[in-house]
């Protein structure tokens, strides 16, 4: 139980699919969830009207890498007014303020800084801004406590549904658990995780895809390759970073190059298929 939370959502209209505001019962930090249909409700709460983060998130573009703004406002009621706000194409914004009036224009500033650097370690989302304002000088117990506030934070917005801080690869993860899935030219390792399965940088596919790969297998595998995930290595495809895919199969699909079962094509070092591990 070392590692267990208590998340309390409160719902202030009743709407699970509406506002938002999350917080952990024995910490500081609130954050709000607000659909933009739902805007005037979230900015009519004095929550968003106090110093914080806040992020502003789109829907999935064509490559299925979703679109996020990160920035810092005194008064998000007043900052989400501005033109450029008002133009971007987001659905849901998430605000990241204190309980207790802890955070100051220096503490926003550089907590906008290290939520940009983790945001875009993820690779998750395509950030819209890559870059924010330079990272203030604080002393050594503020940053300390900026960095205690970013850490409750990430869990909240992964709570919430936004996993936009988190590695898609975990650290502690034993070889034990890692994935093979081979073919013709293809050789790659990966991680069944809860946003799906997961093909580690490094791993290769097949360069030529199968005559009956049909239309959706080359259109994906192009996409990739124009995004720069894939490079051609000599006779192979080759992951120059870690990425997701929402099923088993997808991803196999993709390194195989053809139509495959990715529950019996993925398997664990010990010649285990993940349907029998898994289902």
């Amino acid at each position: 139980m070392k590692n267990a939370k208590t998340i309390q959502i409160f719902l202030p209209d009743g709407n699970p699919r509406g506002v938002r505001i999350a917080e952990i019962t024995s910490r500081t930090v609130q954050v709000c969830l607000a659909p933009r249909a739902s805007l005037d409700l979230a900015l009519s709460r004095d929550e968003l009207a106090a110093p914080g983060i806040y992020i502003l998130f789109g829907s999935s573009e064509d490559d299925g890498k979703p679109t996020a703004y990160i920035g810092e406002a005194e008064n998000f009621s007043k900052r989400i007014k501005n033109p450029d706000h008002q133009k971007r194409e987001w659905t849901h914004a998430v605000v990241a303020t204190s309980r207790i009036g802890f955070l100051t224009k220096t503490h926003v500033k550089f907590l906008e800084s290290i939520s940009i650097d983790e945001a875009t370690k993820a690779k998750r989302y395509r950030l819209e801004n890559s870059t924010g304002s330079s990272r203030p000088h604080v002393r050594e117990s503020d940053e300390a406590d900026i960095w205690d506030f970013f850490e409750t934070m990430q869990l909240l917005v992964s709570a919430l549904g936004y996993p936009i801080f988190d590695e898609m690869v975990k650290a502690n993860t034993k070889k034990k658990d890692f994935l093979y899935c081979k073919g013709k030219g293809a050789e790659a390792t990966g991680e069944y995780t809860e946003d799906g399965l997961v093909v580690f940088a490094g791993s290769t596919c097949a360069l030529e895809d199968a005559k009956s790969a049909g239309a959706w297998i080359p259109q994906r595998r192009r996409e990739l390759i124009d995004q720069g995930i894939l490079e051609q290595v000599g006779d192979l495809y080759r992951f120059t970073e870690n990425r997701v895919f929402p099923s088993p199969s997808a991803a196999a699909n993709v390194v195989l190059g053809r139509h495959a079962n990715g529950w019996t094509e993925w398997k664990y070092e010990d010649g285990k298929t993940l349907d029998e591990v898994k289902r």
